[in-house]
């Protein structure tokens, strides 16, 4: 796609507000990990996601040769995290002083909202990224702050609507 073409993509993209991940796997040089917010549900039945690599990103080779991955979904207060991860740090470098832990074979980030790990099950080719759809094998949550948001070029985090009875006061109430 041209030049002219590819900013007011980008723009209109941005536009759609995203949450932020920090993808994650364990190769024979150790971590790798990258910033990445094209990531999706795919699947109920199995269990699949996907998620969407550079064609140039290094932790790419990581996930391919592990043959597992996982997903850390960043809570508000780990801006600092997304960038180390989105630097061009290398690999290993970026998990320096970044708390993590093993799990199921690869790393997760310490304080993260929500994690899956991921047995890989296909990469797809798609222009200039690569799509990775994933099995999930593993999974969990805790309730804690709001997750970091990617909107227009910026982070961001969620903020509360009016209850939904405000903007709908027929809104019919949940069984007893």
């Amino acid at each position: 796609m041209p030049a002219p073409r590819q900013r007011p993509y980008r723009a209109v993209i941005g536009h759609f507000a995203t949450g932020v991940s920090v993808i994650t796997g364990l190769g024979p040089a150790g971590p790798g990990g990258m910033t990445a917010n094209a990531v999706c549900s795919l699947s109920l039945e199995p269990l699949l996601l996907l998620v969407c690599f550079e064609n140039t990103a290094r932790t790419l080779p990581i996930i391919r040769q592990a043959g597992r991955f996982a997903v850390n979904v960043l809570a508000s207060d780990q801006r600092e995290i997304s960038r180390v991860f989105a630097s061009k740090l290398p690999e290993a470098a970026k998990f320096d002083g970044v708390a993590h832990e093993l799990r199921g074979g690869v790393p997760l980030i310490t304080g993260i909202l929500a994690w899956l790990v991921c047995d890989l099950r296909e990469l797809i080719p798609a222009g200039d990224h690569t799509i990775a759809i994933g099995a999930v094998t593993d999974l969990g949550h805790v309730d804690g702050p709001d997750p970091l948001v990617w909107y227009r070029g910026d982070y961001r985090t969620l903020a509360p609507l009016d209850p939904p009875a405000a903007h709908h006061p027929a809104a019919p109430k949940a069984p007893a």
